[in-house]
This record gives C-alpha cells, structure tokens and sequence, in this order.
C-alpha cells in the first residue's frame, strides 16, 4: 500500500461531517484510503460530503443522527457496520456555540453546548467502544479546542465542554489501552468555516483575531485534515492521551 493510501484498510465515521472540519476530516480520510459514515443532523450537508467522499473512490454512506440521542448514537455504529463491515476510526467532531455571558445565557443554551459538545463525545464513543474492544484496535479522534485552555469572556459554556474534552481523552486512553485503542484530540483555533462567519464578516473584529495568530491568518479547513490522517494511522499506534493544539501559534503568542 502506497503511502499516501495508509487508511485503506479502514472504516471510520466523522460526527458533524456535514460541513466544515468535519467535512475536511472525512475528505481527508479518504483520500488516504478509508471508507467513511458522515453523521450529523444536516442531511443535504451529510449527502454533499458522501459525494465528495464517493468521489475519491470511496464507500460512504449519510447517517442522519443526533449525538445527544444515546439510541441514535448506537444506531450510527450499528449502521456503520452493517453497511461498511467495520468501524476503525472515530473522529467525534459535532459541535455547537453559544455566545453570551453567563449572568444572560439561559439554562438551555448552557447544556445544549456541553450535551452536545461533551455528552455527545461520550455517548458516541460508548457506542462504538464495544466494536474496538471486540478487534483489540481502535482510534478515537477527539475535536476539542485551544479555547480548551482560553478564558475566553462570552464562551463560558464552550471553553467549559471543550476542556472537558480534553480531560475525558486522557481518562478514556488510560482506560481503553486494555484494549489497544488509542485515544487522542485535536484542539483546533480559528479555522475558516461556518462557526465563525460572523467573525470573518466583521472586518474590524477579524482583524483583532487574526493580530493574536502569529501566523497571520485563520486555517483553512483542510489543513486538519493530515493531522487527522495521522492520528487514525498506526502511525500513532504509541500515542495516546494526547490533545495536540493547530492554532497558527495563538496559544504560544
């Protein structure tokens, strides 16, 4: 197998593959080889990344799912395998946003971002947990943030679910080692997608985000996609519990 084929052995599903990083990630996966089941709640955005990936010469199939939803989640994998024979990777990318301060963000909007962001992770990867305990083998691919590690006024609810992400990726890798799984995140910064529009159309306030990057610039979303490669290959069957930070530097500045 050439190098650049070292998924092709592998099924994977992407959560929040409809658009953005998910959708990148679940392109890049398989382009490097892997089949691939795109969930979210987005169908037309499901069926969109499905055709990008059919059209690297991959299976893939939409998953219409709810991570919030414990019986969806099971579905999700259970589908997965039925119609792709297997699950080797998943890469836990939905996520949601809710900016405001505390003292006004209403109850709901605070466990809609961690049910979401937190609890969807959790059930997801209790789903598939059962499937890479049966092979001894597994990567779980955990999307975090570099907010994970900001104060971040107004992001209270996020910075919250995201650093408990990074938590639970250590937790779950000590865990999960018996079965030879590894389990790693990525805490992405300011990318180029959705999540963010209303910062890039606000000239002023996209020129105060891009001065904290000393890269200059946000990331283009298929500049996570080798990274994720990298972490759904044995090529980082040594390394797990670990929360590798693609901010363009922000973190170091």
């Amino acid at each position: 197998m050439s190098s650049d084929r070292i998924l092709g052995d592998r099924v994977a599903i992407v959560t929040g593959g409809g658009r953005g990083l998910g959708r990148a990630i679940a392109k890049a996966l398989a382009q490097a080889g892997a089949d691939v089941a795109v969930a979210g709640r987005d169908l037309e955005g499901l069926r969109t990344t499905v055709a990008e990936v059919i059209a690297h010469g991959q299976r893939a199939i939409a998953v219409q799912t709810d991570v919030t939803d414990e019986v969806a989640c099971e579905q999700l994998v259970a589908r997965t395998v039925e119609e792709l024979g297997r699950v080797d990777v998943l890469v836990a990318n939905s996520g949601v946003i809710h900016r405001g301060s505390v003292l006004d963000t209403p109850s709901h909007e605070w466990h809609r971002v961690i049910e979401t962001n937190l609890t969807g992770t959790y059930l997801c990867a209790r789903a598939v947990g059962p499937q890479f305990a049966a092979q001894e083998a597994g990567k779980l691919i955990v999307i975090a943030s570099n907010f994970a590690y900001k104060g971040v006024p107004g992001f209270v609810s996020y910075c919250a679910s995201k650093a408990g992400l990074v938590g639970f990726t250590r937790a779950l890798a000590v865990e999960w080692s018996q079965f030879g799984v590894q389990v790693n995140a990525i805490a992405p910064g300011y990318f180029e997608t959705d999540m963010n529009a209303e910062v890039r159309s606000a000239e002023a306030v996209m020129k105060r985000v891009v001065r904290d990057i000393p890269a200059g610039r946000m990331g283009l979303p298929e500049e996570i996609g080798p990274l994720a490669v990298f972490l759904a290959s044995s090529a980082s069957d040594f390394m797990t519990g670990e929360t590798i930070v693609i901010d363009g530097g922000q973190l170091a500045h």
